[in-house]
């Protein structure tokens, strides 16, 4: 049996990781960007959150366009898109300054939006991936693999954004080179992907026999189920919600985190580079464990209450903690602890938020609802820069640590109450063909 699995699972890694770097360059090159343009922490916050406005329109958009044209073909646009994108923000301002009235925040603007809305369907089209390529007891450990991207992603763009930035001198630099490294990836992409087990030549008959005898989804109904069937299911609600919260933790610590350390712990860039990678490391190692974890606890006890809801609310609430204890240290090492932990507790349970939209979707509209959860978690993406500057503004960094334990609450509340055992199917599939989800 061939293992054309497991590479198309490191490439799908490896586009997504892409995919975070060059979103999160940005916060490195904040306060150079602020002091070019004479930047409020306002004003930053609302540059740091365009970024979310079109993250959160692609990602919709991006399920939708997977189910219908496939997914090779939606994510090789979107990557080819954001790369030039990346490389054109090094002229945002100016753009924004000539075209715009003088505006350099406007420029920016118009940029980071489209940016975003090229970025946007990555997750959704990397959930889609793995209901097609993961046999049931590996989709926990397949999703961690993909999902390692927003960890290493935030670990590996310390050093390679302050890298290039002292290399360079300039932050442009930084926007150019990171875009032109995404179109070489993009071309390995459409090299060795296809959106099937079916559709690749290197896949033997074993394996595609293997990967179809260990998928309950395969006597469902190909039909499509409409868009609004989303909302009759309390479980994808509630998951939606509970990863808009754990989105709302991430996107703080990628956006406010380096500013903080800088203003907070007079970090310079010498040692930012090292320092801003700590909080990530626990997290990299946990979002693999969680898969593995998952996917053990549903083997030994055979109930996806036990897997998705009890593991994911007991870890949600111990990084609730983490982060409501922040304002209670002084010491930089302290804080930079929590923060680790906080994260990596976090991180534990963000296979989950997509393994339960597997749960309860059939295959043929998985990308439709990954991309719906994911529009819904990606307001977090505007919500997120915005209040942690407000709040950094006028109420202190303190301030804005409360909050997201806060968030992390809500997010331990949210999955709590999910029903993952309960699959949505068409109303027209002939009654004893459907299957079930294990209890």
């Amino acid at each position: 049996m061939t293992t054309v699995r497991y590479r198309i699972f490191g490439l799908m890694l490896l586009v997504a990781l892409v995919n975070y770097i060059d979103r999160g360059a940005l916060s490195f090159a904040a306060t150079a960007i602020a002091q070019h343009y004479s930047l409020t922490r306002v004003e930053l916050g609302a540059l740091l959150s365009y970024f979310g406005i079109g993250y959160l329109l692609g990602s919709l958009c991006g399920g939708f366009l997977a189910d219908r044209y496939g997914t090779r073909r939606v994510w090789l646009i979107a990557g080819i898109s954001w790369s030039c994108l990346e490389a054109l923000t090094a002229w945002a301002g100016e753009l924004g300054i000539t075209v715009f009235g003088g505006s350099a925040l406007l420029g920016f603007a118009v940029l980071r939006i489209l940016f975003g809305f090229s970025e946007g369907p990555a997750y959704a089209l990397m959930n889609k991936t793995v209901a097609y390529w993961a046999p049931d007891h590996e989709r926990g450990t397949a999703l961690s693999v993909g999902l390692l991207s927003t960890q290493i992603g935030a670990m590996l763009t310390a050093p390679i954004a302050v890298g290039l930035l002292l290399l360079t001198g300039r932050w442009q630099s930084m926007f150019i080179v990171l875009g032109g490294c995404s179109l070489l990836v993009m071309i390995l992409f459409a090299r060795f992907f296809r959106d099937t087990p079916q559709q690749h030549p290197e896949v033997n008959v074993a394996e595609r026999r293997y990967i179809a005898d260990h998928q309950q989804s395969q006597c469902e109904s190909r039909t499509k189920l409409p868009w609004w069937r989303f909302f009759t299911s309390r479980t994808l609600v509630c998951n939606a919600l509970g990863y808009f919260s754990f989105l709302y933790i991430t996107f703080t610590l990628v956006t406010w985190m380096p500013k903080y350390l800088q203003d907070t712990f007079h970090y310079d860039l010498h040692a930012l580079w090292y320092v801003a990678m700590i909080p990530w490391s626990g997290a990299a190692i946990t979002v693999l464990c969680g898969g593995r974890i998952t996917d053990f606890l549903l083997t030994r006890f055979h109930r996806l209450r036990i897997a998705r809801n009890a593991f994911a609310a007991t870890s949600l609430a111990c990084a609730a903690v983490c982060f409501i204890a922040i304002p209670f240290v002084d010491s930089a090492a302290a804080v930079i602890a929590l923060m680790t932990l906080g994260n990596a507790f976090n991180a534990l349970v963000n296979n989950i938020y997509w393994s339960v939209v597997i749960d309860v979707t059939p295959k043929s509209s998985v990308g439709t609802f990954s991309g719906i959860t994911l529009a819904i978690a990606n307001s977090s993406a505007i919500l997120s820069p915005v209040l942690c500057g407000w709040l950094a503004q006028y109420y202190g960094y303190n301030t804005m640590f409360l909050v997201t334990g806060a968030f992390a609450i809500v997010s331990m509340c949210a999955m709590a109450v999910i029903q993952p055992e309960k699959r949505l199917h068409d109303d027209e599939t002939i009654s004893g063909t459907t299957v079930v989800s294990t209890q």
